[in-house]
């Protein structure tokens, strides 16, 4: 928990994935709207998120719109995510080969009205499905975008399950040829403790 004298800034909720958590922000509200910190460092840093962040992203998508699962390897990316409108399904895979949670997935829903953000270290699988009718979505990176570098799993892989709730998702042609994570190549995968 992040804190300014006795006043609650940020709060970090734990998921089952070791180094993923959700971010829970202080919203100081009046009868003008309101007023939230989206990124501090130093109370970040309180929090356990050490990185740098070098690149913010900013996407548009209408409902039922499902992008990912994406990784890099070689300039792995932790990403700090939330959501300005709408609501979204951000969904995290654990792809460190010799990771005691190798395989496991987490579900966190964010939502501009919530205000709340998702922390991935390196070393995971990303992707979101938009719930509602627009969602922007931002991103700030550890590292700089590679195209060369852009690595996948298949939304759909039947081992990991993910319950997306959607029946048919508008995916990228790339993402649909995206390969089921037992068909990656283990060089092709990041490893756990790097």
């Amino acid at each position: 928990m992040a804190t300014i004298g006795t006043e609650r800034l940020l709060e970090r909720v734990e998921t089952s994935l070791p180094g993923v958590f959700e971010i829970r922000p202080q919203v100081f509200g009046d009868n003008r709207g309101f007023f939230l910190e989206t990124y501090n460092r130093a109370r970040l840093e309180e929090l356990g998120i050490e990185d740098h962040f070098v690149q913010d992203n900013h996407s548009l998508s209408g409902k039922g719109t499902l992008r990912g699962l994406h990784y890099q390897l070689r300039r792995a990316q932790a990403k700090l995510c939330w959501v300005i409108e709408g609501e979204a399904l951000d969904i995290v895979v654990d792809i460190r080969r010799g990771s005691p949670s190798f395989g496991k997935w987490e579900a966190v829903t964010l939502s501009a009205e919530q205000h709340n953000q998702i922390y991935i270290p390196r070393g995971f699988a990303h992707g979101f499905l938009a719930l509602t009718e627009r969602v922007q979505f931002l991103y700030k990176c550890s590292d700089f975008y590679d195209k060369s570098d852009e690595y996948g799993i298949f939304w759909g892989d039947p081992e990991l399950k993910i319950e997306w709730g959607a029946v048919n998702p508008v995916i990228s042609e790339r993402d649909a040829k995206n390969p089921a994570l037992a068909q990656v190549p283990a060089e092709q995968l990041p490893t756990f403790g790097y």
